[in-house]
């Protein structure tokens, strides 16, 4: 990475954007989903329409938030030099001896969706043991 000052603090922003997303796409989307499918609903018996939406709006908008989280990742790339190359090698060229494939290199957008699934999982422990009504530790 360059030692511009405003290509670190470029850099930071689109880690923080990154972070930003990844939660996001773990806590924010299913929750923003569900809360508006309750808010249009106006019965407690919902109609298989707003099931409807949220099954498939909830994956496809994960997607979509998924492909920005790409790009992003490939402009941090770019900015920093960083941008990993692939190497595909087809089956049939493959040893049967079971030699190893190379490892994927390891990119900023693996290490930030790492660490947000690790925070979705303890935030949503931490709700459902404290914080849920009728559910979590007896008592």
């Amino acid at each position: 990475m360059g030692h511009d000052p405003g290509t670190r603090l470029l850099a930071v922003l689109l880690i923080a954007l990154m972070a930003v997303g990844s939660v996001l796409l773990w806590l924010g989307i299913p929750f923003l989903w569900i809360y508006g499918a309750s808010q249009v609903v106006e019965s407690s018996q919902p109609s298989m329409g707003a099931y409807v939406a949220v099954l498939i709006g909830i994956p496809t908008t994960m997607v979509l938030v998924g492909k920005g989280l790409s790009r992003l990742n490939h402009l941090y790339g770019e900015l920093t030099g960083t941008t990993p190359t692939v190497k595909v090698r087809t089956p049939w060229l493959r040893s049967l001896r079971g030699e190893r494939e190379p490892a994927h290199p390891r990119t900023v957008l693996d290490v930030v969706m790492v660490v947000s699934v690790s925070v979705a999982i303890v935030l949503f422990g931490i709700w459902f043991l404290f914080l849920a009504e009728g559910g979590g530790l007896p008592g």
